[in-house]
Order: structure tokens, then sequence, then C-alpha cells
């Protein structure tokens, strides 16, 4: 029997929710779902874990700052197809701020808005299960 490998790629996805109600979300200025809004979030860079990967992807993309350590992990996210470019594998994270916490979209973010956790955009991947995973969590 021969042995067929998947070339799996890491990432790390990072749920921001404040107390009032409202979840952190970027719009994508690429392909796949170049536009649409998701988690902030990206890739594990080699010597890094996926919790350290978390806060670089939140502040590169945001602005939010957190300790590694301050991530809480929700779970991870395995779903063959959850990403169209091939076989992706997240760990997600959840980090809750205080109302009035400065968001910026920098990095590949086009723009950064506190989106209501009761009235969210149509999200890209499987973002939306994320969320909802977060919530069940908590």
């Amino acid at each position: 029997m021969t042995e067929t490998f998947e070339t799996i790629r890491y990432t790390a996805d990072i749920v921001v929710t404040r107390a009032d109600g409202y979840v952190l979300l970027i719009q994508r200025g690429w392909d796949p779902h170049k536009g649409m809004w998701a988690l902030p979030g990206g890739h594990v860079d080699a010597g890094e874990t996926s919790r350290d990967a978390a806060a670089r992807e939140l502040a590169e993309e945001t602005g939010v700052y957190a300790a590694p350590d301050e991530l809480e992990q929700i779970g991870v996210f395995d779903q063959p197809g959850r990403d169209p470019r091939g076989r992706y594998v997240t760990v997600a994270y959840h980090l809750t701020v205080i109302p009035g916490t400065p968001v910026e979209a920098k990095d590949d973010a086009v723009a950064v808005r506190w989106a209501p956790l009761d009235d969210l955009p149509p999200l890209a991947f499987d973002h939306a299960d994320i969320l909802a995973a977060t919530r069940h969590h908590h």
C-alpha cells in the first residue's frame, strides 16, 4: 500500500470580542474571499507557535496588541475543504478587550471594524463556525 501525504498549511485565527457584544473583523484585500469580512489571522511562521502567530497577526492586521498568554485557545478547525487553496488547519484563539480599544487596518487588511455579534456580515471560510464555537466555549 502506498501512503499519500497531504501538504498541510498551518494558520491561526483570533476572535476578539468586547463585553458589549461586538467582534473584530477585517476585510480581506486578497483572494480567496477578497473583499469579504473575516477574523484576523494568518500563517504560523517557522519556529513559531500558533499562539505566538495569533498575537503577531492580530497586531499586524488590526493594531491590537496582546501578549500571547492572554489568548485563550478555542480549538482546532481542520475540516477538509475549509479553504479553497488546499488543506489548511487553523488553531483559533479568543481575546476579550474593553470597548474603546483602538483598531486600525494594517498589513493585508483593507478595513477593520467592530461588528455586532447579533448582526454579522457573511464571513469568509468557516469563520462563522469559529465564532459559534467561541460563543459555545463561554
